[in-house]
């Protein structure tokens, strides 16, 4: 069961997400100084989810309840598909967006790019390799399935690639991080497109 509710106006969405698995609750503005409520019952999510606001200049709540005494790989998943989805509400039909974002960002030995079309398409490519399959509690694998979750309800078409790292904490912030930015880029407004459809289709 889902629960929306949208402001082109001012890029905003909500959205509510109920299975039996999880309760996800998002809420977005894409036009925010980068400030973060987060609630999803995973740490070290919460963490990579204040960089996406931080650098990414959005604002964003999420407060998730899910079934982490299985493991988080549900809680994870759906707060990507909630996120995407609200992402897709907030940036309506796209008229005068960018559209592409890029950004590469370093953390000490870590370096990661991230190269996204706000495409109408889902697609991921991932091609980070974590030198650990745990992040403390946190199962590194998840960060793909984020991702993939995202992708598959914003309609982006997605490249994350780990240049290089040997800490997988670092790895995975550094995504997370180029992400964000990458994601500020292609929502800009771009005064020369004025709500132009940056598109030869003519939509996205």
């Amino acid at each position: 069961m889902e629960k929306n509710s949208v402001s082109h106006l001012m890029r905003t969405a909500q959205v509510t997400r109920n299975t039996l698995e999880t309760q996800v609750s998002v809420t977005l503005n894409l036009d925010g100084n980068g400030r973060a409520r987060l609630d999803s019952g995973v740490p070290f999510l919460d963490h990579m989810l204040d960089q996406i606001a931080r650098h990414g200049l959005m604002d964003l709540d999420v407060s998730a309840r899910g079934d982490l005494h299985i493991d988080a790989h549900h809680t994870v998943e759906d707060i990507g598909i909630t996120l995407g989805q609200a992402f897709a509400q907030a940036i309506g039909d796209k008229k005068g967006v960018r559209r592409y974002g890029h950004a590469y960002v370093p953390l000490d030995e870590a370096l990661s790019r991230v190269v996204l079309d706000l495409s109408g398409r889902p697609g991921l490519v991932f091609e980070v390799e974590f030198t650990r399959a745990r992040i403390g509690e946190f199962d590194a694998d998840l960060v793909r399935e984020f991702f993939q979750g995202f992708v598959n309800h914003a309609g982006v078409t997605l490249h994350v690639d780990c240049l290089r790292g040997v800490n997988a904490h670092h790895q995975a912030e550094t995504a997370f991080k180029a992400f964000g930015r990458a994601l500020r880029m292609a929502v800009e407004l771009d005064a020369r497109m004025a709500g132009e459809m940056p598109s030869t289709k003519g939509s996205l």
